[in-house]
């Protein structure tokens, strides 16, 4: 968190304003307002950004992250030198807003499937720099993270079989590197392939954009041998018809590239 914090503020201050506007003893208490009904994450780092500044700040936290909070709610409440204050707020403003809309999101694609086995995963497609934050965003929605990094999994995507001549090449290239000790899972685009998926012993197969129709063939094949994963274009509309096909994951890279911020804004108090 330090160097995260430590590159915004690099990119955003001095604050000409607030030097020009208030004396060094100044004071200023301040709340943090839902405007819109959320699950709030990234409390830490919004308090973080105030003690960054000048460790005589104090924020007192209403919610913590993973609480939901309704449109008017005070989230948190922030004392200390008015300079400080108003140079994080932006600052801080940003990792609340951007971490709660991604729980928010997150929270909405879960309780669309819910009642059925089916869990929300992430991807990858995270703000460079974020992404440890963005997943706990993930979790604290209600959702499951996928593979951290190219290093906790691997996964053998179109390119990788191209490269490789053969879903069953690519499979044993991977095992003779890192043997059963790395998670596997592979790309599929069409039956054929989940059935060489099956014949290779893989465990994880992700159903890569196909359609309902073929989604539920795929599932009939595998007979739970393995967990599926349907991808691509997952949607709020679409997710609980894609859970009721009976795959064990959907991945929505939305949760993390296209999730609004949650509206949320710090008010001064008298």
């Amino acid at each position: 968190m330090p160097p995260l914090l430590a590159a915004a503020f690099a990119e955003d201050l001095p604050d000409l304003t607030g030097n020009a506007v208030f004396a060094a003893g100044d004071r200023t208490s301040a709340v943090l307002v839902a405007k819109k009904a959320g699950v709030v994450c990234g409390m830490p780092a919004f308090a973080a950004a105030f003690a960054f500044l000048d460790p005589g700040c104090t924020v007192e936290l209403v919610h913590v992250d993973g609480e939901k909070a309704a449109a008017g709610e005070t989230a948190a409440k922030v004392s200390g030198p008015s300079r400080a204050i108003l140079a994080a707020e932006r600052t801080a403003l940003n990792f609340v807003t951007r971490l709660s809309g991604i729980a928010t999101l997150t929270r909405r694609f879960v309780d669309a499937v819910e009642g059925t086995r089916c869990r929300v995963l992430d991807t990858r497609k995270t703000t460079p720099g974020w992404r440890a934050l963005e997943k706990h965003a993930v979790r604290c929605g209600g959702g499951t993270n996928h593979r951290m990094g190219l290093f906790d999994a691997a996964m053998l995507k179109d390119t990788h079989l191209a490269a490789a001549g053969s879903l069953s090449v690519a499979v044993a290239k991977v095992r003779d590197r890192w043997g059963e000790s790395v998670p596997l899972v592979v790309e599929c685009t069409a039956l054929p392939m989940v059935e060489e998926a099956l014949a290779c012993h893989v465990t994880h197969i992700m159903l890569d954009n196909m359609d309902l129709e073929l989604i539920g063939k795929a599932v009939a094949l595998v007979g739970g041998r393995a967990r599926l994963e349907a991808s691509g274009g997952v949607t709020l509309e679409t997710a609980r018809t894609l859970a009721e096909t009976g795959v064990d994951f959907i991945s929505v890279g939305a949760l993390t590239h296209s999730a609004p911020a949650l509206d949320l804004s710090l008010e001064v108090r008298p």
